[in-house]
């Protein structure tokens, strides 16, 4: 495969979004990440990460999944954030950026209400006018997740045309241009330290304190993800089994 990653969310889209409502497959659960959080898990990618954990709504969003309003994204999430005492929500599972109106509501409840709104998102499709469209919420930190360190790297781990890369760091460089809290989160499972630190020298180019903020990413052994690895045949250089993963990326 090598495809483009913009072309693929054209095509995705209207199989998850109906009007202001976005598809997800679970609407509420809470998770131990960041210290604890309500995370609502939505429906379709425009990568295909080998290492996803999330693989099977990605790969059928016609099959996968309902429509829910960011009303009922909101409330639930809220609620779930109560019951369990979380400060922070978030969308996750898939690409919360593939229906920005839907987020955009969603992130104007949360402003109003007190909580903080982590978005993880791969960033492709943060051009500058959505980047501006998220400046101003002063709960919002988006975390851009880069799928490992060079263009050759990206296009091994997401079967996506390489120049998606080139998309996630200029996806990043808008988000800093219209100061939206943001920062890195890196794959490195496949990466030598010579590549992270090629890496690093172009995070500086945007902002010098950007290579700084790189959070850590490597790969949890999930059962469905040995084996894409193992047709692949990739094998990286570090990983986790999901019941021994470090405190210190939870």
């Amino acid at each position: 495969m090598d495809f483009d990653p913009r072309a693929k969310a054209l095509k995705i889209k209207p199989l998850v979004i109906d009007g202001d409502k976005r598809k997800y497959y679970r609407i509420a659960r809470p998770g131990r990440w960041y210290g604890g959080i309500a995370t609502a898990d939505c429906v379709g990618c425009n990568l295909n990460c080998v290492f996803c954990w999330s693989n099977e709504p990605r790969d059928n969003p016609e099959k996968i999944g309902k429509f829910y309003s960011p009303n009922d994204v909101f409330f639930n999430l809220t609620h779930c954030a109560q019951k369990h005492h979380y400060k922070l929500l978030r969308i996750s599972g898939n690409e919360p950026t593939l229906h920005k109106e839907h987020l955009l509501q969603i992130l104007e409840r949360v402003e109003k209400s007190g909580y903080h709104f982590i978005l993880e998102t791969n960033g492709t499709l943060i051009d500058e006018t959505f980047a501006r469209d998220l400046k101003g919420f002063r709960s919002l930190e988006v975390r851009v997740s880069l799928k490992g360190t060079t263009n050759e790297e990206f296009g091994k781990l997401t079967e996506a045309n390489p120049f998606g890369f080139d998309w996630q760091i200029q996806g990043l460089a808008n988000l800093v241009k219209y100061n939206v809290r943001c920062h890195p989160a890196v794959m490195l499972s496949f990466s030598p330290k010579s590549n992270l630190e090629r890496l690093k020298n172009r995070l500086k180019k945007i902002k010098p304190k950007l290579s700084e903020m790189i959070e850590e990413e490597y790969i949890f052994l999930y059962p469905h993800v040995v084996k894409k690895l193992k047709q692949k045949g990739l094998k990286p250089l570090l990983a986790f089994s999901p019941n021994n993963i470090p405190q210190e990326f939870i």
